[in-house]
């Protein structure tokens, strides 16, 4: 018994790290798909109710491996495979297919129906304000345990708390670096990731030099990424461009200059300037990019409806005060962002 599902390509990716993740995890790309009718630039599929029906099948022209029990994991992004009594449900399943990387097999995930825990896995739970005091810090981390959210994010002088309150947990802890300004030495972006670091971070989200951007010298641009990126070591380097104060063509150029300096994510926004993500921008950001680097949408998205629509423009990642608000679809709370 199969059910007809609805894939729409999107721009999406596999960074490095999320590699490493599911080696560790044993964790293999897969999808029980065959492609039954092409229409347009949607196509409707078929997919085994059953893990006990693994059969080989295509999906948009790739073989795909046998559909596992454990579900996929993209950047940390489970594909939350629906189960009835342990089977698949397919009935519940939506699904889009990210670009083959590094040579794995395409896989499909869920997309705009994204919800629940494996909407969870996308979002970083942030807390930024600079009132936030350590009772604040640890409801966010109590919640991140609770909906398993991909990580906490923090300013700095947290990580230690953080990395307390998440021990023995998958969530991972994420500091912010030069924020929300980006104005000043890469030395001291570095000396700061290298304390968040040592500190727990396992993410470091920094600002670029904005106005060094605006002013075209891309070099010192580079170089203060590449900073960051060296003081880095293994953690994930997430790079915010403030994509409200920039044109379009510096905003390629921020997203150039990010991935020439070995950056693992573009990011649109702190969340505390002009503005905040915007569909249009992750799209062009996840143009520049392409299928190699994650794209973080954050500043703004507050409602499902926001994220799935992020997640359709190319993001993979939500930094968001809403996570609650998102997982669960209700109303979110006055003053998040």
């Amino acid at each position: 018994m199969a059910a007809l599902l609805e894939i729409q390509p999107i721009a999406g990716s596999i960074p490095r790290p999320a590699i490493d993740d599911m080696a560790a995890q044993q964790i293999q790309p897969c999808a029980a798909i065959r492609q039954v009718a092409p229409e347009g630039h949607r196509r409707h599929t078929e997919c085994a109710r059953s893990i006990d029906q693994p059969e080989r099948a295509v999906a948009a022209g790739q073989h795909a491996q046998p559909l596992q029990p454990h579900g996929t994991t993209i950047d940390g992004i489970a594909s939350g495979i629906p189960r009835l009594n342990g089977r698949v449900d397919v009935d519940q399943l939506h699904v889009t297919i990210i670009p083959n990387v590094n040579n794995l097999t395409r896989t499909a995930v869920m997309s705009d129906a994204v919800s629940g825990a494996a909407l969870a896995l996308m979002i970083d739970h942030t807390i930024l304000k600079p009132d936030a005091t350590r009772a604040q810090v640890r409801t966010f981390c109590d919640e991140a345990r609770q909906h398993g959210f991909r990580s906490v994010c923090v300013n700095s002088v947290h990580v230690p708390f953080v990395a307390d309150q998440l021990r023995g947990s998958d969530v991972r802890v994420c500091s912010v670096v030069g924020f929300p300004l980006g104005a000043m030495p890469a030395a001291v972006k570095a000396a700061e990731t290298r304390a968040a670091i040592e500190a727990g971070a396992q993410e470091i989200d920094m600002v670029i030099q904005i106005g060094a951007l605006k002013e075209g010298r891309l070099d010192d641009v580079r170089d203060d990424i590449a900073a960051v990126r060296e003081a880095c070591g293994g953690a994930v380097l997430k790079v915010i461009i403030e994509t409200c104060l920039l044109n379009d063509q510096e905003k390629r150029d921020a997203c150039r200059l990010s991935v020439e300096a070995g950056a693992d994510f573009v990011k649109t926004s702190t969340g505390f300037s002009t503005g905040g993500a915007t569909t249009e921008d992750v799209a062009l950001m996840r143009g520049v990019v392409g299928p190699d680097l994650g794209v973080k949408a954050s500043g703004g998205v507050r409602t499902i409806e926001a994220a799935h629509a992020m997640i359709a423009a190319g993001a993979n990642r939500i930094g968001t005060s809403s996570g609650i608000a998102l997982v669960t679809q209700t109303a979110p709370v006055a003053g998040s962002y």
